[in-house]
């Protein structure tokens, strides 16, 4: 993850202090009239919470939507000639992001801000936070649950309350004793999934963009139901310095392409592209970027969607082996609300 704007690179932020103090506000309200969806489905559900509202940006249909005027040349630049790549695992539990369901009596740990040399506090949300200690992290492992590089997000989503918070660079604080005491992260988003509220105007969240990681990610469950109902989150090498809603965070300073995305862009598959060519999750998969969707949502390797590790994914991974699907089938769609320049 690269969030290198002209701020974040200009300032020396001092690493704070453990904190317990009770969390601030998250989010500011959607401004201006909030578009319809084009179709009420059903809302995916995570430990017995709706993941946002029916209208939340996330779970509309796309599919009607006209395209942006640099749709063919931002898919020529970055997606074009890379094949999608399902960024999760089957037997390799390091591989793709774990999602944490923790009940509502979770007790709360202190989180402080700073890891190798990142540190997003001032745009981030306080502790304590209700992430357990053996929570698991993304790149760990039954074997090695600490991994000491990468993107490192911890999600966790607490039932009752149906809240979310979700961390950058996530390393467990442990005492003297090795007893784990707090957390420590580069970054932290917390979210409500009841609401459409956002992230303050140029705030960064556990993903460059300002955008939650878990509406956007592959769940085995749901794909083989045959209906995935959200947009999908995946990532570009390069983000042009704009942002465009429901992102909040610029790309990095200096990258004013017209034909860089912006972040929050939504990309779509092709109605022409073939669906018949699959079966099963991997035909859900396909239908989902023709209905609703990719969002751009960090930097990182051309045309990787993110999701949940699963052994039963085996059978979809080989099915885009054998009939890869190149980003050139993607178009990108006309932003809802305009593009930000930063």
């Amino acid at each position: 993850m690269r969030r290198p704007t002209l701020l974040l690179t200009t300032l020396s932020l001092l690493a704070a202090g453990l904190s317990a103090a009770t969390a601030a506000p998250v989010a500011r309200p959607v401004s201006g009239p909030v578009p319809r969806p084009a179709e009420r489905a059903g809302v995916h559900t995570v430990g017995g919470c709706a993941v946002f509202p029916a209208d939340n940006p996330w779970n509309r249909r796309i599919d009607g939507r006209p395209l942006w005027k640099q749709s063919k040349a931002i898919v020529a630049r970055q997606a074009a000639g890379a094949e999608l790549h399902l960024d999760l695992g089957t037997t390799e539990d390091y591989y793709g992001i774990p999602v944490n369901v923790v009940d509502e009596d979770q007790p709360l740990l202190p989180l402080s801000f700073g890891v190798d040399g990142e540190d997003y506090g001032d745009e981030s949300d306080r502790g304590p936070v209700f992430i357990p200690a053996d929570a698991a992290i993304e790149g760990g492992s039954a074997t090695d649950p600490d991994p000491d590089e990468g993107d490192r997000h911890v999600i966790a989503v607490r039932r009752g309350t149906c809240d979310l918070v979700e961390l950058y660079a996530a390393e467990r604080v442990r005492d003297g004793s090795g007893a784990v005491v707090g957390w420590r992260a580069a970054a932290a988003a917390r979210w409500d999934l009841s609401s459409n509220r956002l992230r303050p105007a140029r705030w960064t969240s556990a993903d460059a963009a300002g955008l939650p990681i878990l509406p956007g990610l592959l769940s085995y469950d749901e794909a083989a139901t045959g209906h995935i109902t959200h947009a999908l989150r995946f990532t570009l090498p390069d983000a042009r310095s704009a942002y465009t809603w429901p992102a909040r965070h610029c790309g990095p300073s200096g990258n004013t392409g017209r034909d860089l995305p912006a972040y929050g862009l939504r990309f779509r598959l092709k109605k022409s592209f073939p669906t018949s060519r699959y079966t099963g999750a991997a035909r859900a998969i396909v239908v989902a970027m023709k209905r609703y969707g990719l969002v751009y949502a960090d930097q990182g390797s051309a045309m990787y969607v993110t999701g949940t590790a699963d052994p039963r994914w085996e059978a979809a991974l080989d099915q885009f082996r054998v009939r890869p699907l190149d980003g050139s089938a993607l178009e990108v769609v006309r932003p809802w609300r305009k593009v930000v320049r930063c």
